[in-house]
């Protein structure tokens, strides 16, 4: 076990993309700093957007002591000091991040046991879908399924670097468990068909880069109908953005945050029907696609 400290950064991440419910994910250029290293007793600093509270059961010791056990190790006592730029309870995947940076340099100082799919494993068995995690460890925009063994299996594409990430986030949280309570345990027999036929088409999309297509790629029926009273301007800003020009405009995650894959000559266009639906003291952010769970400073150690 090393006892240098340990930097890692671990991106925002976009998740369901519309109809792509706990499946398709994608992770942007906003990212979780998070430095650790063994100490006499267990340590929380957190700085960045909003508060967290240090307690012991914070995420980022959630992800760590949960990886610790996956590689046959007692959690230990560690420091973790967390710069956080990622808006909380907004849908971009802020909580992800924190389960992700804290198995991973748990990974990192017990020598890599677990690599990057072992990460994966422990996080998504606490997040209980791979959606946010999945790109968060894997980078890019990531599909996941679940395999007839009970196991998520996951991949990774590179989204073509001249689609534009647009961000629309309000400035109020919606949280995911609340968002939840709101679906139905039962879907119409169409309504699944259309949102698989769509999931697989953003799949396409990406993979042919023909952007145009996600304009009925990103059409959902299983979630943002149901979360949109949650979310005053909602289905107006869906409609304005797409009146404008964008391509994709979906609820990211559970949401308040509205995404958007943008051509470079649709932006000026665009921008302002996000901009209406972030409202005062929200704001819009133009992002990148971004690879995955990174050390910084020196090289990553990948395990298995």
């Amino acid at each position: 076990m090393t006892s240098s400290p340990i930097r890692l950064r671990v991106p925002a991440t976009s998740a369901n993309l519309g109809p792509g419910f706990d499946s398709l994910g994608l992770a942007v250029g906003v990212h979780l700093e998070v430095t650790a290293y063994p100490s006499e007793r267990n340590r929380f600093v957190y700085r960045g957007e909003g508060e967290v509270a240090a307690t012991p059961d914070n995420l980022l010791h959630r992800g760590f002591a949960a990886a610790c056990r996956a590689a046959g190790r007692e959690p230990f006592p560690v420091t973790l000091e967390a710069d956080n730029p990622i808006p909380l309870a907004r849908g971009l995947g802020s909580s992800s991040a924190a389960l992700v940076a804290g198995a991973a340099a748990a990974d990192q100082l017990l020598g890599g046991p677990l690599g990057r799919d072992g990460i994966f494993e422990v996080t998504v068995a606490i997040e209980g879908h791979p959606d946010n995690v999945g790109p968060a460890v894997y980078g890019n925009f990531t599909v996941s399924a679940l395999g007839s063994n009970g196991n998520y299996l996951t991949r990774s594409l590179t989204i073509p670097p001249e689609w534009h990430l647009l961000f629309a986030v309000p400035d109020f949280q919606v949280y995911t468990e609340e968002a939840r309570r709101l679906l139905p345990l039962s879907y119409p027999r169409d309504a699944v068909v259309r949102t698989a036929s769509r999931a697989a088409l953003w799949t396409l999309a990406v993979a042919s880069n023909e952007p145009e297509l996600l304009r009925t790629a990103s059409l959902d029926l299983l979630h943002q109908p149901y979360r949109a009273p949650l979310l005053a301007g909602f289905e107006e800003c869906l409609e304005s953005a797409f009146a404008a020009g964008a391509y994709a405009v979906y609820l990211s995650g559970s949401g308040p945050t509205v995404g958007s894959v943008v051509a470079d000559e649709a932006l000026v266009a665009v921008r302002p029907a996000l901009e209406r639906y972030a409202g005062e003291g929200g704001r819009v952010l133009e992002l990148r696609a971004t690879g995955g769970y990174e050390v910084v400073g020196r090289p990553l150690v990948t395990g298995r």
